[in-house]
């Protein structure tokens, strides 16, 4: 597949194809958006929020979560407000996600059987790998945790607009979630 990705490329830039695409790094709507990384949202998020190519920073994880004050979606996060001017923090999770009851234990026998060994897992299991691949099992409370990191956060300037919302995944429809 790498291939034909590789061979269309070419192609692409040979043709100018980029040209309709062209912006600088800065989000003309001086919004980031964190979500998850569901490929059904890939081209139906833009599109149902009405934003284009340089519109918004959008962060995508499994899940669209925050799981510590350290990790990469907050520290996207923070590049976008102090280095690329974002004013407004959208977090959107979505209908039907696969993070919805994702668990650890669901991943172990799948981990065992493409070879990762048993000492490999107890180590990382001593690691708290069990709450990091932990998924939700409340989509709006999900969103809740997910603002309320973002808003809580100390180095997350007060002035910063955040606010919470779940995307259907078939229609596009966005719910806020007070």
């Amino acid at each position: 597949m790498i291939g034909e990705i590789l061979e269309y490329n070419k192609r692409f830039v040979a043709s100018k194809a980029y040209e309709p695409y062209i912006t600088d790094k800065f989000p003309a709507k001086r919004l980031a958006i964190l979500t998850c990384m569901d490929t059904r949202l890939t081209e139906l998020l833009m599109k149902a929020l009405g934003l284009r190519n340089g519109d918004a920073k959008v962060i995508k994880n499994a899940g669209g979560l925050i799981l510590s004050e350290t990790d990469s979606a907050i520290r996207s996060l923070l590049v976008a407000v102090y280095e690329l001017g974002v004013k407004e923090v959208m977090v959107i999770h979505h209908s039907t996600c696969g993070a919805c009851h994702m668990s650890y234990e669901e991943f172990k026998p799948h981990m065992l059987e493409r070879g990762i060994s048993p000492e490999t897992l107890a180590e990382w299991e001593a690691r708290g790998i069990g709450s990091w691949l932990e998924g939700f099992h409340d989509t709006e409370a999900s969103v809740r945790k997910t603002v309320e990191a973002v808003v809580t956060h100390p180095l997350v300037p007060k002035d910063v607009v955040v606010r919470g919302f779940i995307i259907d995944s078939f229609t596009g429809e966005l719910t806020e979630v007070k």
